[in-house]
């Protein structure tokens, strides 16, 4: 088999994987919860635009990362590089976490939901089942090369922002909701509850429906130019999502008064309804396939890099270190994926689970980022500089201070857990050092 990875990736691709693994499911849950807490569009707007600005802020330190180290496994290979001889236990850490549950998790949580939605588009259709079925094909998809994955997610990525944008001008154009509520200097809705509580819920759940933006990092080895291609991938694609999601929370919010608004679930389809009468649900639960459907191929596209990277370094199965001659996919570290994905979908109920391990995940990204100032004095220069450096990285590990406070206040025993049983991967570490030794 194959060692080297093939570059095959350009800046459209790559930003359309951006794209395709931010705009899930979270737009369609979280305004929801935004409008009816923070009763008004103005606050809507500032959390999203804020949050929008620390994923930019974010991405274009990744930027750099990836500039520096133009290889598969992003997160992985950042952590690995910037803290010298604790690098590599940081980096273990890191993907420990991704591969037994971040990524299976997450993998099966939107398999899930798809199989949720072609429930109530098709009655009848057993969800775990039409899940497991797209998780086979995603896996199918990237078993065939990443030309053909990220091909895909890129044509899907570019329908799925099509369909939002199309939604927003529908929904504008016809006339239906009411102009007021997007007035930004309108008061709170007499109906919304304490202001402080309703920021923190929308601060983190806007942070993570942008969540997904550093994956693209991940299949660096395989992208052109990467040190040129990946800053710009990564500034437009979280460019386009900031504007898709306030475009959308913005026709929501006119077509759905906050007093109306159900459950998160719903929301979209109380929309819909509006919009397109009786089939309203129908409509808007083949977008949300589409759009989870796009998600789900992106990160299965990129989060098999990661094991790559780790049985390269000799801290994973070695046989997941191998491409396939013909098509250059790492074969078994997509399969492990796809099993585990499958598995956690038959067990049911998995979200709780995947909860206890994004306060790390937010650990991990802030430490890649402030592993930044010391490549900078350490490392020589880059083919690409984060501008407006530090000021941009201290704004992202600000928000990231501000986010991981909020978790631990909100789930302080998920977070504790999430701590504890990442830590377990230390002694494996240890374990596997030695025995590579």
């Amino acid at each position: 088999m194959s060692d080297t990875p093939q570059r095959s990736i350009g800046l459209a691709t790559a930003a359309g994987l951006v794209v395709g693994e931010m705009i899930g499911v979270g737009i369609f849950l979280t305004p929801a919860g935004m409008a009816k807490g923070l009763g008004s569009f103005g606050l809507v707007l500032a959390v999203w635009l804020a949050m929008g600005a620390a994923a930019l802020c974010g991405a274009l330190c990744y930027g750099e990362l990836a500039a520096r180290f133009p290889q598969a496994g992003g997160l992985y290979v950042y952590l690995r590089e910037a803290f010298g001889t604790s690098g590599p236990r940081l980096a273990f850490l890191c993907g420990w976490m991704y591969l037994l549950v971040l990524d299976p998790g997450l993998s099966a949580a939107l398999a899930t939901g798809i199989g949720a939605y072609a429930g109530a588009l098709v009655p009848g259709l057993a969800a775990k089942p039409v899940g497991i079925g797209f998780i086979l094909a995603a896996a199918a998809a990237n078993a065939l090369g990443l030309r053909l994955a990220a091909g895909v997610t890129r044509v899907l990525a570019f329908v799925k922002v099509g369909l939002l944008v199309a939604i927003v001008a529908w929904g504008f154009g016809a006339g239906l909701g009411d102009p007021s509520r997007l007035a930004l200097s309108a008061p709170r809705d007499p109906g919304a509850g304490p202001l402080l509580p309703a920021l923190a819920a929308a601060i983190v759940s806007a942070f993570f429906s942008f969540g997904g933006w550093w994956d693209v990092a991940k299949v660096a080895g395989e992208v052109r130019e990467p040190q040129r291609t990946l800053p710009r991938a990564l500034a437009w694609g979280v460019a386009v999502t900031t504007g898709v999601y306030v475009l959308t929370s913005a026709v929501f919010v006119y077509l759905v008064p906050a007093a109306a608004v159900g459950s998160p679930e719903t929301f979209a389809a109380q929309a819909g309804a509006v919009l397109f009468g009786a089939r309203g649900a129908q409509a808007f639960s083949l977008v949300v396939i589409l759009c989870v459907g796009s998600s789900l191929l992106a990160y299965m596209t990129a989060a098999p890099r990661v094991y790559y990277a780790m049985a390269r370094d000799g801290l994973a199965v070695g046989a997941m270190g191998e491409l396939h001659p013909k098509t250059g996919a790492p074969l078994r570290a997509i399969a492990v994926q796809a099993v585990l994905a499958s598995v956690i979908v038959l067990l049911g109920r998995f979200d709780q689970i995947v909860g206890y391990f994004v306060f790390v995940l937010v650990l991990f990204l802030a430490a890649s980022v402030a592993g930044l100032f010391r490549l900078r004095r350490h490392g020589g220069a880059a083919p690409y500089r984060t501008p407006a450096f530090p000021l941009l990285a201290s704004g992202f590990l600000l928000m990231t201070v501000v986010v991981l406070a909020l978790l631990a206040a909100g789930q302080p025993l998920q977070a504790a857990a999430g701590v504890a049983v990442t830590t377990l991967g230390i002694p494996v570490y240890a374990w596997l050092r030695s025995r590579r030794s």
